[in-house]
């Protein structure tokens, strides 16, 4: 069976769309990672937004950064939005996945991931992505970690990162209980991560690292010994780095959303989810 990768010539120009949101974009390494390994020769450009393009910043694997669209050899759309479809046009090939609204704009439909896989089950954000370089010609293969890239960490002592914070309150645990999680763990620093519009007060007195650049972010995630945290794109983060991760999960789905490729422990039910069981699963005896 032919393959569109096998059709495109050697050099040929790959654009990848990946509009939103961090977690997402991490979980966008490992597909960046089949295909070049695949086709070194293609040349890689990430349509990513500003906010989120140091996830890919220091990756060999890709060639440019660009916020906006660029006509290439084929499009890969990743996001499947109106935006982002209309950023493939131009393009010479267009693929992406069959269930976005208006696929029918792609030159190449990608079909689910569990026909790609041949699997009957729920699958992880990473199989999914991946499965679109199967189907395009990658041959079938075990999906790598997340590949990002950090300046050294800021120090050398064991330390904690938590990130208490959620996109939304259904997806939050109690800030008391962070809190309290962070006052438990001797003999590490805690740092805490805090975007522009969380409310840090109840963690003074530890590091607070409030609406720092990503790219400082993941220098101190990919440090640390152990990562806590909600559901978010920070966890990826860390899994990414191959840190230890404790990650607390309300009302999304762990077998899409869990850490990849890292120890990890899945904790679920916010409400039902006590501080012993926090430390517990971070190794803390109880």
């Amino acid at each position: 069976m032919s393959h569109l990768l096998d059709r495109l010539p050697s050099g040929s120009r790959i654009a990848v769309i990946r509009l939103r949101s961090l977690g997402d974009c991490v979980l966008t390494t490992p597909a960046i990672s089949l295909l070049k390994a695949h086709r070194p020769d293609l040349k890689i450009t990430m349509i990513v937004e500003p906010r989120f393009a140091p996830v890919f910043e220091g990756n060999p694997d890709i060639e440019e950064l660009r916020a906006d669209a660029r006509a290439a050899d084929l499009a890969i759309n990743f996001h499947g939005g109106t935006r982002s479809m209309l950023m493939t046009f131009g393009s010479k090939l267009r693929a992406g996945f069959g269930h976005h609204a208006w696929s029918f704009l792609y030159s190449h439909r990608v079909p689910r991931a569990q026909e790609i896989l041949g699997v009957d089950r729920a699958v992880h954000t990473a199989e999914h992505l991946a499965s679109a370089m199967f189907w395009l010609g990658v041959p079938m293969q075990e999906i790598p970690r997340a590949r990002l890239f950090a300046a050294a960490p800021p120090q050398s002592k064991p330390y904690v990162v938590i990130h208490p914070f959620a996109a939304t309150p259904e997806k939050t645990w109690a800030a008391e209980r962070f809190a309290e999680v962070a006052r438990k763990l001797s003999g590490f620093d805690i740092f805490f991560l805090a975007g522009p519009g969380d409310d840090a007060t109840p963690f003074e007195g530890f590091n607070i690292w409030k609406n720092e650049p990503l790219a400082r972010v993941k220098s101190l995630i990919s440090g640390a010994s152990l990562f806590i945290g909600n559901d978010s794109g920070p966890a990826h983060i860390a899994a990414a780095f191959g840190v230890p991760v404790v990650v607390l999960f309300g009302s999304s789905d762990p077998l899409a959303w869990s850490p990849w490729r890292t120890e990890s422990h899945v904790l679920q039910g916010l409400d039902r989810i006590s501080v012993d069981d926090v430390l517990s699963a971070a190794g803390v005896r109880v």
